[in-house]
């Protein structure tokens, strides 16, 4: 009989063991969280950003911080506008306040990877927001799939303009994004330019997605080739802002296909003028949201669902890619205006 209780007591033992076992395991996040309850210790989000100052990132930052107040957790928001050293100092700072995760959207994806190795060695998981931080291991990409990007605005050229004089202009070489942004436009275009159909007549990058820098390299472009241009391959709008001040001063604007991304109000209402061709919508009221689920999530201890892993140069990141939208001047309705990213009156007011 004693034997039998023995037994009955190790086989319940081994059960509340493996109970305990399962409940202290790292748990799969689906990153709808539930708000902090109160009592609970608030988690502290802190949130790096490159810069505030164009229209995109402002909205960012305001759906990102609505989400986090809806989550019931604390923001810490630094922006280190274009500046290593201050980014850095500001992701120290961070650290030593005591943030339980960190959100960074890195000004060079090579310099933030010591971003990340300071807050691992720290114990602080890392969220890589929109731009890959390289050669180090966050724990996190959330962004659109700019690959595919890419592909979406050369795609749109190469179909109305299969032959011709091409210009590409790509974003700031030091942002991992602007070189995700050139493969994918690359793997639309390499079969025609080797078959000559295409000329690339022109490869640059603008310095930190200045929109002067993107109209000094196509005024040069349209010069050494008198004008003979049908494409112009913007990576964002605000750099074919610049690309179309050059395109005006020569008649061309309106002529010439040209590409953009992130919707801006102004690239919406060059789009309905004829000015530029078409922008590549990315709904920030989809990736904010998520990264900071994500975010509130790792700083909880679960790991969030994610879509597939991005290779950094050092690791293959877990990530979550939000697939992007084509709009030109048939679609606006349907897209950004329908998303409440833009306010239907201020896209077709006259100017």
């Amino acid at each position: 009989m004693k034997n039998i209780y023995t037994r009955i007591l190790t086989f319940v033992s081994l059960v509340i063991l493996a109970a305990l076992v399962g409940c202290s395991a790292p748990q799969n996040a689906n990153v709808a969280n539930s708000p902090q309850t109160p009592g609970e210790k608030k988690i502290r989000i802190g949130f790096l950003m490159d810069a505030f100052q164009q229209e995109r990132w402002q909205k960012d930052k305001a759906m990102f911080e609505a989400r986090v107040k809806e989550l019931g957790a604390e923001l810490i928001l630094q922006a280190a506008d274009g500046d290593d050293d201050l980014q850095m100092k500001q992701a120290e700072s961070l650290l030593t306040q005591g943030v339980d995760v960190l959100v960074l959207v890195p000004h060079n994806a090579e310099v933030a990877g010591a971003i990340v190795d300071m807050a691992k060695r720290q114990n602080v998981p890392v969220v890589s927001y929109d731009r890959l931080v390289k050669n180090s291991a966050p724990d996190l990409y959330v962004s659109f799939d700019n690959e595919r990007v890419g592909e979406l605005q050369a795609k749109y050229l190469f179909e109305h303009a299969p032959k011709g004089n091409y210009i590409l202009i790509g974003g700031a070489p030091t942002d991992n994004n602007s070189h995700l942004l050139r493969k994918g436009q690359l793997n639309i275009l390499q079969s025609a330019i080797d078959r000559g159909d295409i000329k690339i007549v022109a490869d640059q990058w603008a310095k930190e997605w200045l929109a002067d820098e993107a109209l000094k390299h196509v005024e040069n472009a349209l010069t050494q080739n008198q004008n003979n241009v049908v494409a112009v391959v913007m990576s964002n709008d605000g750099t074919a802002g610049g690309a179309i001040q050059a395109l005006t001063a020569q008649g061309l604007a309106g002529k010439v296909w040209i590409s953009g991304q992130d919707a801006e109000l102004a690239a919406l209402q060059r789009i309905v003028a004829g000015t530029q061709s078409m922008t590549v919508y990315k709904p920030i009221i989809k990736l904010a949201p998520a990264a900071a689920d994500a975010a509130f999530a790792l700083a909880k201890g679960q790991r969030p669902q994610t879509t597939r892993t991005v290779n950094n140069g050092r690791i293959e990141v877990p990530s979550i890619l939000i697939e992007p939208i084509t709009v030109d001047k048939t679609n606006i309705d349907e897209t950004v205006v329908k998303d409440g990213f833009h306010k239907k009156e201020d896209i077709y007011k006259k100017p």
